[in-house]
């Protein structure tokens, strides 16, 4: 039962991180083929380094190419319609926001599914809601999110762990779902609209730096 649900919160949030990949296409003015391939990686790169850490065989999207194809075919789509969004950057964040929200319960769910610890049910969450971002960053030329000042990671870290410490009570896999995506959501969203970012490293005076 939840694996069935979590499988279909998974193509929502790789349907609109496809997008996300393929605005920063847009942004760059690459030709169709840079489109799908920005909008698929960024689909499916999260998801792929979490079933290789859990050592899934096969792939999810190689035991269902459809995943693939998706993500080509809302690229591609996107290739065609990526001029109506004026403001392409302002809108690939909150997509992105939606996205992160999206896979870090997903991925999270996923490992719960096939009975792996707390722990690593949390980390699953993060590296599929992260990495597909960092590699669409990398590939279209930019900087990557996670070097940017605010909220990204923690973000997903909370919502991963809001999600599996009410599975872990007993609460309802509806609840859990719920609950972690809007604590995700909400922390990135914060991030985004106030630019909260968590204290960062500061050197103390006179410490020679490389």
């Amino acid at each position: 039962m939840l694996e069935n649900f979590i499988i279909a919160l998974d193509w929502l949030g790789l349907t609109i991180f496809s997008i996300t990949g393929a605005l920063v296409a847009s942004r760059k003015r690459m030709d169709i083929v840079g489109f799908a391939l920005l909008g698929s990686v960024t689909g499916i790169g999260g998801g792929t380094i979490r079933d290789v850490l859990l050592g899934i065989q096969p792939i999810f999207w190689i035991k269902q190419p459809l995943y693939v194809l998706t993500c080509v075919a809302v690229s591609c789509a996107t290739f065609f319609f990526a001029h109506i969004l004026q403001h392409r950057y302002r809108y690939l964040l909150w997509l992105d926001a939606v996205g992160l929200a999206l896979f870090a319960i997903t991925g999270a769910g996923n490992a719960y599914a096939h009975g792996t610890a707390s722990t690593i049910s949390v980390a699953m969450g993060i590296a599929t809601a992260t990495f597909g971002g960092i590699i669409r960053d990398i590939l279209g030329g930019e900087s990557p999110i996670i070097l940017r000042q605010e909220i990204y990671i923690t973000a997903a870290l909370v919502g991963a762990t809001v999600f599996v410490g009410l599975m872990d009570t007993g609460a309802s896999q509806d609840v859990a779902v719920a609950l972690g995506f809007i604590a995700a959501l909400a922390l990135r969203v914060a991030g985004l609209h106030w630019g909260l970012s968590l204290p960062r490293y500061q050197p103390k005076a006179g410490t020679q730096q490389d």
